[in-house]
C-alpha cells in the first residue's frame, strides 16, 4: 500500500518530511491539500487529523500529524540503519533536543516574526526580531567546532533545521555574522539526498507566498521632485519595493481630504506603510533603513556615526537644499531673480560641503550613507540650473563617485532629473 503524505508545496514542515523520505529512500505518494478552499477542513481530512494541519501521513491507516513526529516514524519504521535517528539513548537524546529546539525556539521565532508580515501585512516588531537573533545565536553556538548539529553524522535534526535556516535566507535575513551556521548550512545542502530537487521547488513556492502577501508600501510623490528622488534612491539598497503613486499638485490632489488625513502638511513625498503615514523625505529615508535595512551601513546604529549622518541630513535640508530652493525656485516659478544675498548663501553652502569633503570619499564617514544619497540629489540640481561647480573640486570628485556607487542611480535619476529639467524649462518659457 502506498504511503500517502498530505502536504502543501513550500510548507517548511512538509519540506523537512520530504528530505527525510529522500534520505531513507522511501517513496511517498504526495497529495496536495489546498488550504485556500478548505480541503483540510473536510470531514475525511479531520478524521485523519483533528488538528487539520499539514503535513499529515497515512501509512496504511496509521494517521500521523506533526512533521518531526512523521520524520521520526519514517526513520524508525523504514530506516535501513539508525544513523538518521540513532538508537543509542544518548545520541538520540541530542537529536531530540535539537528537534524540539527547532520546533519551540528557532522555527517558532521565524514564524512569530515573519508569518504575520507575510500573511497579514503586519508591521514588523522589534521584540520578535530580537527573539530570532537570540535563537540563531543559540544554533551558531551549538555548531561551534561541529560539522553536524547533533553528533558526528547527518541526522533528522540537520534535516529539520536546514529547512528552517533556508527560510531565513528567503526573507533576505543577513546571516553573515553566524559563521558556524553558514558553514554547516553549505555542508548539509551538499549532503542531504535530493536537497536541491526538493528545496528548489519548495523554496520557490514559499518565496512567492512571501512576495505576494506583503502589503504594499505606498509612496505618494511627484516625479522630478528632489525630495521624492532622494527617497527613491535608498529603496533598492534596502530591498524595498515602493508602490509609487503620482500626485498631481496642479489638480489639487494633495489638498483632498484623504490626502490631508495622511499628511496635514499636504506635501510630497508622503509614505503609507500599512497605516504608518510619514512625510519629510529624510525622515522617510531613515525609517526605510531602520525598518527594512539588512544592515545599518546606510544609517549606522553607532551613536557617533549616526550623529554625523544626521548632521549632514540637517545640513542638506536647512542649508544646502534650502539655499538652492530660496534662490532658484523664485526664478523657476515667478521669473523673478532674488537678491544677491541669496546667491551668496548658495555659494556659502557649497563651500561648506566642499570643506566637509576635504580628504574624504564620503560626506559622513568611511562608507556610503543616507547623507550621501540626499546630498547627491541636491547637488545634481545645480548643473540643471547651469551653475558652475568647477571651483568645488572636492564636491565634483565625490559627486562622480557617489553616482557610481548608489544602486540603480542612473536608472532612477535619469527619469527624475529629466522631469525636473523639463519642469524648469516649462516655467522659464512661461516667464
Amino acid at each position: 500500500m502506498p504511503i500517502d503524505l498530505y502536504q502543501l508545496t513550500g510548507s517548511p514542515p512538509c519540506r523537512a518530511v520530504l528530505l527525510t523520505a529522500a534520505a531513507l529512500e522511501v517513496d511517498l505518494n504526495l497529495k496536495k491539500v489546498d488550504l485556500s478552499i478548505g480541503e483540510h477542513l473536510k470531514p475525511e481530512f479531520i478524521k485523519m487529523n483533528p488538528q487539520h494541519t499539514v503535513p499529515t501521513l497515512d501509512d496504511n491507516g496509521l494517521y500521523l500529524g506533526e512533521s518531526r513526529a512523521i520524520m521520526i516514524y519514517l526513520a524508525n519504521q523504514y530506516g535501513k540503519k539508525d544513523s538518521l535517528y540513532p538508537k543509542d539513548p544518548k545520541k538520540r537524546a541530542l537529536v531530540d533536543q535539537r528537534l524540539f529546539f527547532d520546533l519551540g525556539t528557532l522555527y517558532k521565532s521565524f514564524s512569530d516574526h515573519y508569518y504575520p508580515i507575510m500573511l497579514a501585512g503586519a508591521t514588523p516588531q522589534q521584540a520578535t526580531y530580537d527573539k530570532m537573533n537570540e535563537a540563531l545565536t543559540f544554533l551558531d553556538k551549538f555548531l561551534e567546532g561541529e560539522n553536524y548539529v547533533a553528533g558526528k553524522t547527518l541526522t533528522l535534526a540537520d534535516l529539520a533545521l536546514v529547512v528552517t535556516v533556508s527560510n531565513f535566507k528567503l526573507m533576505d535575513y543577513d546571516l553573515s555574522k553566524y559563521s558556524n551556521i553558514l558553514r554547516w548550512y553549505a555542508k548539509i545542502k551538499a549532503e542531504a539526498p535530493k536537497y536541491n530537487e526538493i528545496e528548489s521547488v519548495g523554496m520557490k513556492a514559499i518565496s512567492c507566498v512571501s512576495a505576494d502577501s506583503k502589503m504594499p508600501i505606498d509612496l505618494y510623490q511627484l516625479t522630478g521632485s528632489p525630495p521624492c528622488r532622494a527617497v527613491l534612491l535608498p529603496a533598492p539598497a534596502v530591498g524595498v519595493d515602493l508602490n509609487v503613486k503620482n500626485v498631481d499638485l496642479s489638480a489639487g490632489e494633495h489638498l483632498k481630504p484623504e490626502f490631508i488625513k495622511m499628511n496635514p502638511q499636504h506635501t510630497v513625498p508622503t509614505l503609507d506603510d500599512d497605516g504608518l503615514y510619514l512625510c519629510e523625505s529624510r525622515a522617510i529615508m531613515t525609517y526605510l533603513v531602520n525598518q527594512y535595512g539588512k544592515n545599518d551601513s546606510l544609517y549606522p546604529n553607532d551613536p557617533k556615526k549616526r550623529a554625523m549622518v544626521d548632521q549632514r541630513l540637517y545640513f542638506d535640508m536647512g542649508t544646502l537644499y534650502r539655499s538652492f530652493a530660496n534662490y532658484y525656485y523664485p526664478i523657476i516659478f515667478t521669473g523673478v531673480t532674488p537678491a544677491q544675498a541669496k546667491y551668496d548663501k548658495l555659494h556659502e553652502a557649497l563651500s561648506f560641503l566642499n570643506k566637509f569633503l576635504e580628504g574624504e570619499n564620503y560626506v559622513a564617514g568611511k562608507t556610503l550613507t543616507l547623507a550621501d544619497i540626499t546630498l547627491v540629489v541636491t547637488v545634481s540640481n545645480f548643473p540643471l540650473m547651469d551653475y558652475d561647480l568647477s571651483k568645488y573640486s572636492n564636491i565634483l570628485r565625490w559627486f562622480i563617485k557617489i553616482q557610481a556607487e548608489i544602486p540603480n542611480y542612473s536608472e532612477l535619476e535619469s527619469i527624475g532629473m529629466k522631469t525636473f529639467a523639463d519642469f524648469v524649462e516649462h516655467y522659464k518659457k512661461k516667464t
